[in-house]
């Protein structure tokens, strides 16, 4: 019995499970800041306590910046769910994607420092690589989705 199974519904599932783990993670930025405090790199990171200066990328605080992340994570889950914003939802998310691989190298070096810790070195060890594959597979999803292919079974 032959399995129709559509490229555009591969791509719909394929976008609903990358949806899904935004939505996850938009949830954990505001259940769990902390755990993505050290993502943000400092020089994006504005002090008010005057201890240092703020250069002039530092526009939000560390607390700010995992908010907003959350907030364009969340939006950009429902932005892939459609079908008509899925393309420029997925572009952004690659882009969002790249720009946190800053974050992450940011974070692996903190870690390696002497301040660091065993535990920050595992897990931004763990986490930067992680990186690759969702970039990719936020771009496999800016493709327009074509005719039907046949599985036979």
């Amino acid at each position: 019995m032959p399995l129709s199974w559509s490229r555009r519904a591969t791509q719909t599932l394929s976008a609903a499970a990358l949806a899904t783990l935004l939505l996850a993670s938009a949830g954990k930025h505001f259940r769990d800041p902390g755990f993505f405090d050290q993502v943000v790199p400092d020089i994006l990171c504005r002090d008010d306590s005057g201890e240092r200066s703020n250069g002039p990328l530092a526009v939000l605080s560390r607390e700010e910046w995992v908010a907003v992340s959350g907030l364009l994570e969340a939006g950009a889950a429902v932005g892939l769910l459609f079908p008509p914003t899925r393309r420029a939802a997925a572009g952004c998310v690659t882009g969002m994607f790249t720009l946190f691989l800053a974050g992450h190298i940011d974070a692996l070096r903190r870690a390696y420092g002497p301040a660091g810790t065993p535990g920050q070195r595992k897990a931004h060890t763990l986490r930067l690589p992680l990186q690759a594959p969702l970039i990719a597979w936020a771009w496999s999803l800016r493709a327009p989705a074509t005719p039907a292919l046949e599985i036979r079974v």
